[in-house]
């Protein structure tokens, strides 16, 4: 038989495992899920604040939601890579160019994981990023406003899944390529010159420490595998990266097969503070490469985008000491380091164990090279030397490890559907719990830091059949809440999410929430186009371009009555929100505008281009619910034929004498 059949045969029989998996933990009544105490224990009383905040990817609808923990109540979706019509984010003129890239405006992405900013390897509710997987790029949101302010695109990568992972102390941020590709010469080659042409990237983006904003500081040329994810090392482990790769078969056709050939592939262990010093000496090189790099000013209320041009290129074979690869069964997905930084956990979504490894033993192999061969030209360390020890039968397809604060990690396996609790010296298994179903990341409070938090767990789990009310073909994706603060996990909450649920990472509400804008002051507001009073508001026209400089407050716009666009103008209504007080944004839509509504918040300027292209009198209106008065929030915008001679007229509160547009003259 073909060997390829052998292991496709071996393929179906890990599919067959897991529909029997997921059948035979189907819970037989709510008691079998959900214990007696737990209401209590999720409840939140109504005017009480959660204790954590969950910040959770949304994969492919390309963002962000906000939970909060336990309660498990949504409280905001934010926009990062994905146009946002609830807000208008990549709708205004004010937003579009965070959605710029080297490709053009690109209006998606697939934003498979976060990272919360730490400081000495904690939290500390500054920023949290995210990585876009499709068009590679890295997202900063900031916890002041819960707004996405910088992008950057990701060159010499096809995708961006390992990512965005940091350091202790948000030096960097990371991006590694999940397809490789030709990067160096011509593009043009045939797919299946993938062993001799196809390369990877790591890139490091700086972030400076008191702004947060990005760079990109270099980039190191890899192997042509597929990086799958990554952690940094925490305390000993400081200066080193990890990222789990597969594909070390190199293959480019039918990769369930062709790429799960080897008993091991490999996490890659990078040195970055020696690639940085190398990169300081001058041993890399600027190469040509396109990118684009979006900033969103929070005082004037306006994006930018810049095209750089160049980055600075490592190549291993001019860094020596820099890269070794540590092999891994089998097509590694997680990898993730314990909070004391000593011991780095791999996650071989086809092995039947889970691989610890030894931060000191892999130094040890360094130093006395105790290596087993090499790969594309750099050193495999012998997989023995640097091993502590092996989670021997732990459930099938273990994917992610987080860690508690008692010295305890949790995996998710994905086919088993279940949960597994194990202890990291020992590597015993402790306890284990059924998840409903096909869990991928799991979430403990604290889990990726130097000090976790604890108390709770939450799985992100694929597939929900049976558990919420049907919703056609396709089914709410499932978060479920674990209570870990005693010897065996409980499941005390089940609820739906957004889709699709990845990674997430919480933190303590008291971290964020007071530190949370309220308002933007009126008089900081740089806004070329601000109107910061009703005095201010104005419509000007240059060729057949119309500037309408626009006021909100409870409960009417300024102008409500505009005359004179032309048929064929561009009409950008730029419009302030003149309230000072918290939680009172106001909307702004017209009819047969082709995009969509903006929201401003208070003491805010945000713009909406339409462009006039019928005759008519159309209606606009704030469109969130701000007062009483609310409904009568509202305008209208007169277009006449292209040449007419109605006069260019704004006002509101009064009605000017109607003007015949043959004589010119005003009617009585």
């Amino acid at each position: 038989m073909n060997p390829n059949s052998n292991r496709f045969l071996s393929a179906l029989a890990i599919t067959a495992i897991a529909a029997v998996s997921l059948n035979s933990c189907k819970p037989k009544g709510a008691e079998a899920a959900i214990s007696g105490d737990a209401a209590s224990k999720v409840y939140v009383a109504p005017g009480k604040y959660d204790e954590f905040y969950d910040f959770v990817s949304g994969g492919f609808n390309g963002q962000m939601s906000v939970y909060g923990i336990p309660s498990g109540r949504l409280l905001r979706i934010i926009p990062v890579f994905s146009t946002f019509a609830e807000n208008g984010y990549g709708f205004s003129e004010e937003t579009k160019p965070m959605l710029n890239t080297s490709h053009g405006f690109v209006p998606w992405d697939d934003l498979h994981h976060i990272a919360l900013s730490t400081t000495n390897g904690e939290h500390d509710g500054r920023w949290v990023f995210a990585n876009g997987n499709n068009t590679p790029r890295i997202a900063r949101v900031d916890l002041k406003s819960f707004r996405t302010a910088e992008i950057i695109e990701i060159p010499n990568s096809a995708g961006n899944h390992s990512s965005p992972f940091i350091t202790e102390n948000t030096e960097y941020t990371v991006a590694g390529t999940r397809f490789s590709i030709p990067i160096q010469g011509n593009p043009d080659v045939p797919i299946n010159t993938y062993k001799q042409n196809f390369k990877g990237t790591i890139s490091f983006v700086k972030v400076d420490s008191s702004t947060g904003h990005m760079n990109i500081a270099f980039q190191i040329l890899t192997p042509g595998v597929n990086f799958d994810l990554s952690r940094a090392g925490k305390g000993k482990s400081h200066d080193w990266f990890f990222f789990s790769c597969y594909n070390s078969e190199k293959a480019n056709t039918l990769l369930e097969v062709n790429a799960s050939a080897k008993d091991k592939d490999f996490i890659m262990a990078v040195n970055w503070k020696k690639a940085e010093q190398y990169a300081k000496a001058g041993k890399g090189k600027m190469v040509p490469a396109e990118y684009a790099h979006n900033i969103y000013d929070e005082v004037k209320h306006q994006a930018t985008s810049t095209i750089e041009k160049q980055v600075l290129m490592l190549d291993p074979k001019d860094c020596p000491d820099m890269i070794y690869f540590i092999p891994c069964p089998k097509s590694p997905h997680g990898t993730d380091v314990d909070p004391t930084g000593e011991y780095i956990v791999g996650s071989g979504k086809l092995a039947a164990l889970i691989p610890v490894f030894s931060f000191t033993k892999i130094q040890q192999a360094i130093a006395n090279k105790t290596f087993d061969g090499t790969f594309d030209g750099f050193p495999i360390l012998k997989y023995e030397a640097v091993l502590h020890g092996e989670v021997q039968k732990p459930g099938l397809g273990p994917l992610h490890t987080e860690f508690d604060n008692n010295g305890n990690a949790y995996t998710s396996m994905f086919v088993s559907s279940e949960i597994v609790k194990w202890n990291i010296k020992d590597v015993k298994v402790l306890d284990r719990v059924p998840t409903y179903y096909s869990i991928g990341h799991l979430s403990v409070m604290g889990g990726p830091t130097r000090k976790p938090y604890g108390k709770y767990m939450i799985a992100y789990n694929k597939i929900t059949k049976d558990r919420y009310l049907p919703t056609g073909p396709e089914l709410a994706q499932s978060a479920q809440l674990y209570d870990i603060s005693g010897d065996k996990m409980k499941m005390i909450l089940d609820f739906p999410t957004v889709g699709e649920p990845h990674y997430a990472e919480a933190i303590p509400a008291e971290k964020i929430r007071n530190n949370s804008i309220k308002i933007y002051k009126i008089e900081e507001n740089q806004n070329p186009y601000a109107a910061k009073g009703e005095a201010q508001t104005k419509v000007t026209r240059n060729g057949n371009e119309v500037h309408v400089y626009m006021t909100a407050i409870r409960s009417h716009l300024t102008p409500d009555n505009i005359e004179g666009i032309q048929q064929g103008d561009v009409v950008y209504f730029h419009v302030t929100n003149l309230e000072q007080d918290w939680d009172v944004p106001h909307g702004f839509a017209i009819k047969n505008a082709n995009n969509a509504e903006i929201l401003i918040m208070p003491g805010e300027t945000q713009t909406l281009k339409y462009i006039a292209d019928k005759v008519g009198i159309f209606p606009f209106y704030c469109t969130d619910f701000c007062s009483a008065l609310h409904q009568e929030m509202q305008g209208y915008l007169r277009v006449s034929p292209k040449g007419s001679n109605v006069a260019l007229m704004f006002s509101t509160g009064k009605n000017y004498p109607a003007v015949d547009t043959t004589t010119k003259t005003v009617k009585p």
